[in-house]
């Protein structure tokens, strides 16, 4: 099979290789990937960003698959050849709470990804696509879509009675931006340019707050509340946002703590985290149980992801340096 392998750190170290092809073992389902989407997470993995504890040569990246059955082993009852799948981030966290078990276990970091053309997955770390669904839709879902439902929605239970600040143009951001409209909340985005802005209130938001030209958006955003604050803030960005975030935020509201794009480390003014009765909580991707809960809210609600640009698998590296560059609209996807 072709495989992307990463043969020591770096994006320009991405080399298509051939490998042999891996075969299922008892409970586990091989799959022929036609589609990957790319995170940002991805663009970390790549820098070593995640330490001692991910591969750092010889790994084959990118956590977001979706392809379709070519084989089962022994025991496999979930699935039959011909069948199309997409797989959950974490193999092994199927429903509950966060779990150090299953959290030490990811694709495109600790252990080799989907850029490749075959794949064996144990069976309870896929789901059926819909028919309604391409694979590169679908590709778009195990880790962008689902922390944005874990954030608006597991954790939120964002409804008719809130609103929301979303922050960018990725697709975290976007998918927010959906469930939060589909919910019937209020959206304030902000963003870098009038052009995404214009194309995020047709897709729902409200408002949009262009925070290039407005350094003070947390402000303008309490401003477009009557004074009172949003609901959430799906913080996406990271140290370089928080401060801002804090100010956005209702007394009593909640930050989910997402992306780290613009810096890892910021410094908190507590008395007003404190006095504000905030919440700033952290969001890890979700379980299977919330990617089954994201694909039933996408056919319920009409719910198509938002694509920007399809690369073939050859060019990972190019689809790697745009994400970097942060100026993409919604998901980066490679076909395989």
């Amino acid at each position: 099979m072709k495989a992307m392998v990463m043969e020591s750190l770096g994006t320009e170290n991405l080399q298509l290789k051939d490998l042999p092809d891996p075969q299922p073992g008892p409970g586990q389902v091989l799959v022929r990937l036609r589609a990957a989407s790319l995170n940002f997470r991805d663009v970390l993995a790549l820098r070593g960003g995640y330490g001692s504890r991910q591969k750092t040569s010889g790994l084959i990246p990118l956590s977001d698959g979706a392809g379709e059955v070519v084989d089962v082993g022994t025991g496999v009852r979930r699935f039959k050849s011909g069948d199309r799948v997409v797989n959950t981030f974490f193999p092994g966290w199927l429903s509950g709470p966060p779990d150090e078990r299953f959290l030490q276990q990811d694709l495109g970091g600790m252990s080799d990804g989907v850029a490749c053309e075959l794949r064996v997955f144990s069976e309870d770390a896929l789901l059926p696509i819909p028919a309604s669904m391409s694979f590169v839709e679908a590709a778009t879902l195990p880790c962008a879509a689902v922390t944005a439902w874990n954030a608006v929605r597991a954790h939120a239970s964002v409804g008719p009675e809130h609103i929301v600040l979303t922050q960018g143009s990725g697709g975290v951001a976007l998918f927010a931006l959906q469930f939060a409209h589909a919910a019937g909340a209020r959206v304030i985005a902000i963003s870098s340019t009038a052009q995404k802005l214009e194309k995020m209130q047709a897709m729902g938001a409200q408002h949009g707050i262009n925070y290039r030209e407005d350094a003070e958006w947390g402000k303008t955003a309490r401003k477009l509340t009557s004074g009172q604050g949003v609901d959430l803030v799906v913080e996406t960005a990271g140290a370089g946002t928080l401060q801002q975030s804090i100010r956005a935020t209702r007394l009593g509201g909640m930050i989910t703590l997402i992306g780290m794009v613009s810096g890892a480390k910021a410094e908190v003014n507590l008395p007003i985290v404190s006095m504000g009765s905030l919440r700033i909580h952290g969001i890890a991707v979700g379980s299977r149980q919330h990617l089954e809960q994201v694909i039933a809210a996408c056919g319920t609600n009409g719910i198509r992801p938002v694509i920007d640009c399809v690369l073939p698998l050859a060019n990972l590296a190019e689809a790697v340096r745009f994400v970097e560059s942060g100026q993409q609209f919604g998901k980066v996807c490679v076909e395989i």
